[in-house]
């Protein structure tokens, strides 16, 4: 956390470079807020800085209606889909959809099926679906490339809901078997 005096002489600049760096509380209106508000400024003797939106709220102030702190840079707000893209490709990555729906994993995030397809369209150029399948396939073919195991169990560790559902993955993607993948031993 940046000393006082620094913290200070940035809100009274509305500096932005500070923007999302530490966090104004005002303590006679119990109001926190961006240095950047356009709000008059407070006095001095007023107020005190906090590093992060969570640590002004644990300390009971509520944020600002004009500035919105919640939606500074380096917050979750800021970064707007692109946070919840990144999420949803860390919940794929461990298996999000592999015995679920894409309508599961958008009600994890909190938005909407459809919602959830078009953020991957605009930010992936791909669906869900199609990400998780890439995934499963990148998977399997690790398996096979590294392990002696059955296709069976090389499937079901993939991701995969059935053998048959494994065996048309590898088809539609390389036109031939997971066998005829396999290194010879």
């Amino acid at each position: 956390m940046l000393d006082f005096d620094t913290c200070n002489a940035a809100r009274l600049r509305r500096d932005p470079a500070y923007d999302g760096v530490f966090f104004t509380a005002v303590k006679t209106t119990r109001i926190y807020c961006r240095p950047v508000c356009p709000v008059k400024p407070p006095l001095t003797r007023n107020v005190s800085f906090y590093p992060s939106a969570a640590a002004a709220e644990r300390a009971g102030y509520r944020p600002c209606l004009r500035c919105r702190p919640e939606t500074a840079p380096f917050c979750a707000a800021w970064n707007g889909t692109r946070t919840t893209v990144e999420r949803a490709l860390r919940l794929i990555e461990d298996g999000a959809l592999d015995g679920a729906g894409v309508e599961a994993l958008a009600d994890r995030l909190g938005i909407g099926a459809r919602h959830l397809t078009r953020l991957f369209s605009d930010q992936v150029g791909a669906s869900p679906l199609q990400v998780a399948q890439t995934l499963r396939i990148q998977r399997a073919k690790r398996l096979l490339d590294e392990t002696r195991l059955p296709m069976t169990e090389v499937a079901r560790q993939s991701g995969f809901g059935s053998l048959r559902r494994f065996n048309a993955a590898f088809a539609a993607l390389y036109g031939r078997p997971p066998s005829a993948l396999r290194k010879p031993a």
